[in-house]
């Protein structure tokens, strides 16, 4: 049986690219690990671009956890994340911490991350971007979230980008994306329960 054929219920993946900034690698990091995940075939998968959404600093004036959403931007990011079964953040290190976009995107919600497993691409330097994963961990559990063990980390991540700027991890972390999106489903499928 493959992997494709031993998925019955269809599930929606979000991989969110987190990193907003000029220049960024990784959307390019992120559009590698859809097609991964495309062809590993535990989920459906849509791709969620935190500079696209661009929400601003939180700024509703209500309790997330009201759901009294005042600002068109809230009530447009609170019906995508609904959908979500679960999500994959491909995420950078900010001194020694989380970007501040996904933070604030996190902060904007409370019921529609709950009871959702989140795993993680992460990437930078001799870290590989654990350090953003840890302290994200700690923000989603608080919502509610199940952060779960396997994971992707790019250690020095810019030599894995071809001449033509493609990115293409070596075999040990494409092997680890392939058993991360099987971890993911198998909770995401315990999960739903939950929802």
């Amino acid at each position: 049986m493959t992997e494709q054929t031993r998925y019955h219920r269809h599930m929606l993946l979000q991989v969110v690219t987190v990193s907003t900034r000029q220049g960024r690698k990784g959307d390019a990091i992120a559009k590698w690990f859809e097609t991964r995940a495309r062809a590993h075939g535990a989920f459906d998968i849509e791709p969620v671009d935190l500079a696209e959404v661009n929400l601003p600093l939180f700024d509703e004036p209500e309790h997330p956890r009201l759901r009294q959403y005042q600002h068109a931007h809230t009530k447009q990011w609170s019906a995508r994340i609904t959908r979500a079964d679960a999500f994959v953040f491909v995420t950078p290190e900010y001194n020694y911490s989380a970007p501040p976009s996904i933070v604030n995107a996190l902060d904007y919600l409370v019921h529609e991350w709950a009871y959702k497993p989140v795993a993680f691409v992460s990437y930078g330097g001799v870290s590989g971007g654990t350090r953003s994963v840890q302290m994200i961990k700690l923000q989603a559990t608080a919502l509610r979230m199940m952060p779960i063990p396997e994971a992707v980390s790019l250690p020095f991540f810019a030599r894995m980008f071809a001449a033509d700027g493609s990115f293409s991890p070596d075999a040990a972390q494409q092997q680890a994306a392939d058993a991360m999106l099987t971890e993911l489903r198998r909770w995401a499928d315990a999960l739903c329960v939950l929802r």
